[in-house]
């Protein structure tokens, strides 16, 4: 127990200043494990389940545990193979850099974290959509977690764990910065913005709202001290679709905006994943958890012929949309200049918010020539705000491509390493071991044209992104039949996984610059230290149930997979960029 401060937002402040009063005027903390690894050195291993362990529903979140649904243990660092014959922290990869003649790596470059996905939820909020996920049956689409999972009942304290988790190796080896790579938050509402910025200053959180039921009993709703990024650490922000979109698929309607705030649980369609769902339909309520119960029970959820009356929460300004007729944006961004840690907007500026543009470039380190492009590569609006059409995908416009351009020529010209961060990934593999091009998050002509496009500019070495929730790591080769290219013009694409589901890690990235002067990008998987007994440790078993359950499968439950993957990725690049940094960064000892 420690003395603290009370957090920001009016409603927040009131109800935190009563809880602080009752608890003598201290809240509680959720300190990590002592240990704390990479998953180089220790990696999260799912407990094999027998064929015939009974089936169990989402929704039995009780069960996961009778059953071995949420077990896990600790085993050896490994990379995703998990197989003895390949058994290594990292898995050097070569194939896009032919000169590479195994050269030991010779300097340190830059270092920094990543998390994405964090999808800090208001679990008690009208405006969710739980139902459908909640429902589901065992074999339903992996997908249906993104409705409803239990997890949702301590997103908060996930990041924390993940954060307490970063400043623990940063002691260590230091970063240069951070980023999140969108999705914060779920539903675009206010006062989850609030949760996840307050979480990494380091204030009280009060992870419940409205009439915060069970706040004083129950562990994952209780008012508590969020640990803080450590301040010598800067950290940016990306913007995903979850950040300004009803659940990350639809435009936030009249409809939505009022029940965000309103005491009515949401009624509409429960096929919620279909593209062509529609936000104006009716049929189902939507549900919402009930704090009061440990496991995080969901009422006022089914069919409307079910009530007499539509279910009713108490209502909360603070659960206002960041999404309004005239912008998706704006707000969401505005927020980040609210904050105790580094840099004010966290990369965004006060000419963002007057052009309502989400992107920008920094440089990390001013003795390294190497720049981020921060890129907003989510949907937007065809024609007005309440467009019922899927925005789970990607999207440039022509003022958001044609900025991308100039950023990289301006890198090229400027003799600059460039890492590109958007919230969605640029054709992808399929998944961790299938390499074929699996997704499409754009029109097909236009992912292939912005492809050829990346090619043209040699300094590229890196794209990194979010939204899938996996590991993958994609090579993204230049075009042998363009002429003037070479493998200097081709690029890795990294994945960070999600903290909100299984496996529910951030990542590390450091560049290192090698004696040949190819560099070496070693990327490393980070599973969040935690205390047994915690909600943070709590939520680690409930995304690996969750999970199995859905799945349902034999493979399944035998499934003992990480899911982690740690790879050395080396990048060849042109003669006059191996010059300038021949004599860059920290000698390795």
């Amino acid at each position: 127990m420690s003395l603290c401060k009370v957090m920001a937002g009016p409603a927040s402040v009131l109800f935190a200043f009563v809880v602080l009063l009752q608890l003598g005027g201290c809240v509680a903390e959720w300190p990590i494990a002592k240990d704390v690894y990479t998953t180089a050195d220790q990696q999260v291993l799912p407990v094999a389940l027998p064929a015939d362990t009974p089936a169990v529903n989402p929704k039995d979140v009780a069960l996961y545990a009778d059953f071995g649904y949420s077990a896990w243990h600790t085993g050896p660092g490994t990379n995703y193979s998990n197989d003895p014959a390949k058994a290594q922290s990292h898995d050097k990869r070569a194939e896009l850099a032919p000169a590479y003649m195994n050269a030991p790596n010779a300097a340190d470059l830059l270092s920094f974290f990543s998390i994405s996905d964090i999808h800090i939820t208001d679990k008690e909020s009208p405006a969710q959509a739980i139902y459908p996920g909640w429902s589901a049956p065992p074999g339903s689409p992996p997908l249906m977690n993104s409705s409803y999972s239990p997890i949702i009942l301590s997103t908060t304290q996930v990041l924390d764990a993940a954060i307490q988790t970063v400043n623990a190796l940063h002691k260590k080896s230091p970063f240069d910065f951070g980023i999140s790579l969108g999705d914060n938050v779920n539903n675009s509402q206010y006062n989850e913005l609030r949760w996840f910025i307050d979480v990494l200053d380091g204030k009280v959180i009060t992870p419940s709202s409205g009439a915060h039921a069970g706040a004083d009993t129950i562990d994952y709703q209780k008012p508590y001290k969020a640990a803080g990024l450590d301040k010598e650490i800067p950290w940016y922000q990306v913007l995903g679709n979850h950040d300004q979109y009803f659940t990350g698929l639809a435009y936030e309607t009249k409809k939505i905006r009022d029940a965000h705030v309103g005491n009515t649980i949401i009624n509409m369609d429960d096929d919620v994943l279909n593209p062509t769902w529609r936000s104006d339909t009716t049929g189902f309520y939507m549900g919402v958890v009930d704090g009061t119960t440990p496991y995080g029970d969901i009422i006022g959820g089914g069919p409307e012929a079910l009530f007499r009356t539509p279910p009713t929460v108490v209502a909360d300004k603070d659960r206002h949309s960041l999404s309004t007729p005239e912008s998706t944006s704006r707000d969401w961004m505005r927020e980040f200049f609210h904050t105790t840690t580094n840099p004010k907007g966290h990369g965004f500026t006060r000419t963002n918010l007057d052009e309502d543009f989400a992107c920008y470039s920094f440089k990390p380190r001013p003795d390294i020539p190497l720049k981020v492009i921060v890129l907003d590569n989510t949907d937007k609006p065809s024609d007005t705000l309440d467009s019922q059409i899927y925005v789970g995908s990607g999207g440039l416009d022509q003022k958001r491509l044609d900025w991308l351009i100039g950023e990289l020529q301006k890198g090229q010209q400027d003799k600059q390493l460039m890492i590109i961060a958007a919230h969605i990934p640029i054709k992808p593999q399929a998944d961790l071991v299938d390499t074929e091009p699996g997704y499409s998050f754009y029109d097909h002509d236009f992912e292939d044209s912005l492809l050829a496009t990346l090619h043209n500019y040699p300094n590229l070495i890196m794209w990194i992104a979010g939204h899938r929730h996996l590991n993958t790591v994609t090579a993204q080769p230049y075009d042998p039949s363009v002429q003037g290219q070479g493998p200097e013009n081709s690029f890795w694409e990294v994945e960070t996984p999600s903290l909100r589901d299984f496996p529910q890690q951030l990542r590390t990235f450091d560049i290192r610059r090698n004696s040949d002067n190819t560099i070496s990008i070693f990327v490393t998987d980070v599973d969040p230290a935690v205390t047994d007994g915690t909600p943070a440790a709590k939520s680690r078993g409930y995304a690996l149930g969750v999970k199995r359950a859905l799945d349902g499968t034999p493979a399944g439950l035998a499934d003992t997979d990480s899911e982690s993957y740690n790879a050395e990725l080396v990048k060849q690049l042109t003669p006059d960029m191996a010059a300038i940094i021949a004599n860059c960064g920290t000698p390795l000892e």
